[in-house]
């Protein structure tokens, strides 16, 4: 007698559709919304529950461990990714000026943001869970700060958290395999070639992961808003705000540096930000780089810059340059400081300087890349990472005005060393000439894959 197996009760199964009907929805609306209804729902919650909102603390400290157990993954993935891309045959002159002009201007940007934010002192007399009121330990010596980023073992580094080391190990690591790539000899070619297709995949799986952290998130600053605003009141909204006038004046700030440099560089002030104004507001709303990337190139050809120049220095800036985001984490790390109550010594303040600056070599094509590098500086500086949360409730607000100023200098970068390089600089508006790029010597296409990774959120 043969049996006809049962079929699934509608009744059981409509419970489980709708689950995941919900889930899906949940997943497809947009972060940014999700990051500002938690911190709205949050802070209602807080003020009118009360002390018994603390219940929900575990799920605030569940979010802040995933960002610390993100940091030592992302920075060996992402940077040795990130160095191993720039191809030392390419480099030439036009590489070696716009990565030094990157690197300098984000260094600057994130000194912007520290004084800025030491003059405003947002969070200052803010006290939150997971902070202590404990007499900070004295700060290493300069000598000391300097021999500690050459770790003994590498291993031990990571375990301690020391992000500096860290780095270090993963741009020796990147270097080495960019000349693997370019070597020679067959063999060793072909070994750099395996071991950067296991790089890309490991970059990819922890790319997955930050997206998972970052879906978790809003539950994250829900909790812990709820438990800030609870025992301390709406005084707490108040840092939030002032971090937020520090981010958007530093920006202001080095807009206007990028005023000065283009004037230095004998560039037309008007013609520039006329073109400019498209992947200027572009960025704003988009809050990425990559996704705006093909309105920058446009913008460059109407200011009449070589595809020689700008097919390189745009996708490689995408990749790189992080000007606004290192303004925001100047800032954010004087604030998460300020509500620790821990007064940053120079020596520490520089360490910051140094981490951001490097840290914006591999983390720009990471998902959330302002909160990670936040969370790099701050593990680097061995704050507590409880105000993190908060300031994860602003990112998107502070992500859409430093996603514009990172655009900004890309193309500001371009204009200036395509003045720099003879033949590269035609009239505003025509087209770029083909027969000056193959005399570059470059195809613009950014083959060196330093915009693989730019297509998401700054």
């Amino acid at each position: 007698m043969s049996t006809t197996p049962l079929s699934p009760s509608p009744r059981r199964t409509a419970p489980t559709h709708l689950l995941l009907a919900a889930w899906r929805g949940y997943l497809a609306f947009p972060l940014i919304w999700k990051m500002l209804i938690a911190l709205a729902i949050g802070a209602l919650t807080g003020l009118i529950v009360g002390e018994p909102v603390t219940v929900v603390e575990p799920l605030g400290q569940v979010f802040l461990q995933l960002l610390q157990m993100l940091v030592v993954p992302l920075i060996l993935t992402t940077l040795i990714a990130g160095v191993a891309s720039i191809n030392p045959a390419r480099l030439g002159s036009i590489g070696l000026k716009v990565l030094v002009f990157y690197l300098v201007t984000s260094a600057l940007a994130i000194t912007i943001g520290i004084l800025l934010a030491l003059a405003i002192t947002p969070g200052a007399g803010l006290s939150m869970p997971g902070t202590t009121d404990e007499e900070p330990e004295s700060p290493p010596a300069l000598s000391e700060v300097f021999l500690d980023i050459i770790p003994e073992n590498p291993f031990a580094a990571m375990v301690e958290g020391n992000v500096l080391a860290v780095i270090f190990v993963a741009i020796a690591a990147g270097i080495a395999l960019a000349f693997m790539q370019n070597s020679a000899n067959d063999h060793t070619r072909e070994l750099g070639d395996f071991l950067r297709r296991g790089v890309d995949g490991a970059v990819e799986l922890v790319f997955r992961v930050v997206r998972g952290v970052l879906e978790y998130a809003p539950v994250g600053v829900f909790a812990l808003i709820a438990v800030v605003l609870a025992e301390t009141g709406a005084e707490a909204l108040r840092p939030l705000l002032e971090l937020t006038v520090a981010t958007y004046g530093g920006i202001a700030l080095q807009i206007l540096v990028y005023v000065g440099l283009l004037t230095i560089f004998r560039a037309a002030i008007g013609p520039f930000f006329l073109a400019a104004k498209d992947p200027m507001l572009t960025g704003f709303v988009t809050r990425s780089s990559g996704g705006t990337l093909p309105v920058t190139i446009r913008a460059a050809e109407r200011l009449g810059i070589r595809k020689g120049v700008y097919g390189f220095t745009l996708p490689f800036g995408a990749t790189v340059n992080m000007d606004g985001t290192a303004i925001y984490v100047g800032a954010a790390t004087v604030f998460v400081a300020n509500v620790a109550g821990v007064q940053l010594s120079l020596i520490e303040l520089a360490t910051v300087v140094i981490v951001g600056v490097l840290a914006s070599i591999g983390t720009a094509g990471v998902p959330g890349a302002g909160l990670i590098m936040l969370s790099l500086t701050v593990t680097q500086a061995g704050l507590p990472f409880a105000p993190v949360a908060l300031v994860a409730g602003i990112d998107a607000i502070l992500d859409m005005a430093r996603t514009m100023c990172n655009v900004t200098g890309d193309l500001v970068a371009t204009r200036i060393i395509a003045g720099t390089e003879p033949g590269m600089l035609a009239d505003p508006g025509s087209a770029p000439a083909e027969s000056t790029d193959a005399a570059a010597g470059t195809d613009g296409s950014g083959s060196d894959g330093t915009g693989t990774a730019a297509d998401r959120s700054d």
